[in-house]
């Protein structure tokens, strides 16, 4: 029996334990990236010497960086790049592409402009594809020690689900599935917002109290905004959602989480993002979320806190000791018979 052809688009750290992952699954994987360096270094060393280096690559994973080689025979495509670069790779790799192709986002991002998410654009630029999300608290330089982790797997179509776990689920990397595409997208976008709340207060001197009350305020936050887009407010109680904000509000792995800690030590948000060195996803999704909750009349105090901080330059210890304050006081604002809404509004 043939190997199966799958295609992972993007250069970055998740993209290539899940590159590595599909390889030792027993998948012929193309490897597309950018840099010309790192597609030798990839091909010579079996090793992403930016992102991951150490991490011994399978020689199933072959790098490229000629998108029609990269995508014209492949019946999966993960697609792993920034949110801001996100619709400029598909529109591209689209051209080589099978029509019917499945497609799958492993970005924790918005479109700026649109608001759409990633699932959206990949629809829109791909209407005959067949799309997916994968989403979950995945930090990469943990599963390249092959330490247990947890993912989801997010489609309205059965065949995307069962075709990701065939290709990703192993002994340590296991694939969970849910139908409640938006709410899993939107999980992974919001989370970075709260990760840099996180790291701020981390840095400011506030302990584990503080940290479990922004993780678990944090998590009515972005269900209250889901669900007003249309997504399952119940979806955030899993790996998704309050899997993936624990992760990420708890660990310097968590890039969003330092940036946060570099601004509450006081550097500039440009210091803070050079010293980082990688996209962080948080700052721009702030600014697109809190514009979109005014829109909406959604109340998403820590949301707008953080976008004072980082665009109006607010003062870090005035804004964090008052965002509970303003803060409704109900504990839990859904129940698990809530009606689910159906569509996500536009």
């Amino acid at each position: 029996m043939a190997a199966r052809k799958i295609s992972l688009i993007g250069g970055g750290s998740f993209g290539t334990v899940i590159a590595n992952i599909a390889a030792e699954s027993g998948c012929e994987v193309n490897f597309w990236m950018r840099s010309d360096d790192l597609v030798a270094d990839v091909n010579q060393y079996h090793e992403n010497t930016q992102y991951l280096p150490g991490y011994a690559l399978s020689t199933a994973v072959v790098a490229t960086n000629d998108m029609k080689a990269a995508v014209e025979h492949s019946e999966l495509i993960f697609v792993a790049v920034p949110s801001t670069s996100f619709r400029s790779v598909v529109k591209q790799l689209v051209q080589y592409a099978a029509p019917q192709v499945t497609l799958v986002s492993t970005t924790k991002g918005v479109e700026a402009g649109t608001f759409m998410l990633m699932s959206q654009i990949l629809t829109e630029e791909a209407p005959e594809a067949r799309v997916g999300v994968l989403s979950g608290p995945n930090l990469a330089k943990e599963i390249t020690k092959k330490q247990l982790t947890g993912t989801v797997i997010a489609s309205n179509d059965e065949k995307v689900r069962e075709a990701v776990k065939s290709v990703l689920s192993s002994k340590y990397f296991r694939v969970y599935t849910n139908d409640d595409m938006f709410g899993v997208e939107l999980g992974g976008s919001l989370k970075n917002i709260y990760a840099i709340i996180a790291g701020i207060a981390a840095a400011i001197g506030m302990g584990h109290n503080t940290n479990s009350m922004l993780v678990t305020r944090s998590l009515t936050e972005m269900a209250r905004f889901g669900r007003e887009l249309g997504a399952d407010p119940m979806t955030f109680l899993g790996l998704a959602g309050v899997g993936d904000l624990i992760v990420t509000c708890s660990t310097p792995l968590s890039r969003n989480y330092r940036m946060g800690f570099a601004l509450g030590k006081g550097k500039s948000l440009e210091e803070a993002l050079a010293e980082i060195g990688q996209v962080v996803e948080g700052v721009n999704t702030v600014k697109l979320v809190k514009d979109k909750a005014d829109e909406l009349g959604v109340y998403m105090p820590l949301a707008n806190g953080l976008f004072q901080i980082i665009y109006n330059n607010d003062s870090i210890n005035n804004i964090i000791s008052s965002l509970m304050l303003n803060e409704e006081a109900l504990d839990v604002e859904f129940a698990a018979n809530d009606e689910k809404k159906l569509s996500y509004k536009e």
